[in-house]
């Protein structure tokens, strides 16, 4: 210190003789010197400062370095996490897509059960209408045969039988019915 008090002395003194403020410019003699001192008085001031601040940055460095590495896990869990959920969900929907095949067929295969149970039974429906309206049909021709029959014979009758022939013939048939007892 004493060294750069000295120079700067000496280029004050200097500057006072030639009336003036003056400077050395002489690069050997003033600023290797000067900053030789000044690295010297840096280093020695600063080193605590420096260390400390180093210290400090490299402890802030490696807690940021611990926690992404923390993130990173984390996200690497997560991640994982949500692929399994992933895979899990891609299975429950192709169960649930191969469950809604299977209902659709057996859907599909009840109604066409359903459907064909339906046309049998429309089927027996038309037949036994058909048959009952078949019979009716009959009957209704057997009774009108057997009116226009009797009609016929009753017209027969008459022209050739004579009232006391055909008295006496219903008095026979009632006979034989059953009628005189």
């Amino acid at each position: 210190m004493e060294t750069f008090f000295l120079l700067a002395t000496e280029a004050h003194s200097e500057a006072a003789e030639s009336g003036g403020f003056g400077l050395n410019f002489d690069l050997l003699e003033t600023n290797l010197i000067n900053l030789a001192i000044l690295i010297g008085v840096i280093f020695y001031l600063g080193r605590k400062i420096v260390t400390n601040i180093l210290i400090e940055r490299r402890k802030r460095i490696l807690e940021e370095i611990g926690e992404a590495e923390g993130r990173q896990r984390q996200a690497a869990e997560a991640l994982a996490d949500q692929q399994q959920k992933l895979a899990q969900a891609q299975a429950e929907a192709e169960r649930i897509r191969k469950e809604a095949e299977a209902t659709a067929l057996a859907a599909k295969e009840s109604i066409l059960a359903q459907g064909a149970k339906e046309v049998e039974n429309l089927r027996k429906k038309a037949s036994e209408d058909l048959n009952t309206e078949t019979e009716r049909v009959l009957a209704e021709l057997r009774q009108r045969v057997t009116e226009l029959a009797i009609q016929r014979v009753e017209s027969q009758l008459t022209s050739v039988l004579d009232e006391s022939a055909q008295q006496e013939l219903v008095n026979n048939s009632i006979a034989l019915l059953g009628g005189n007892q």
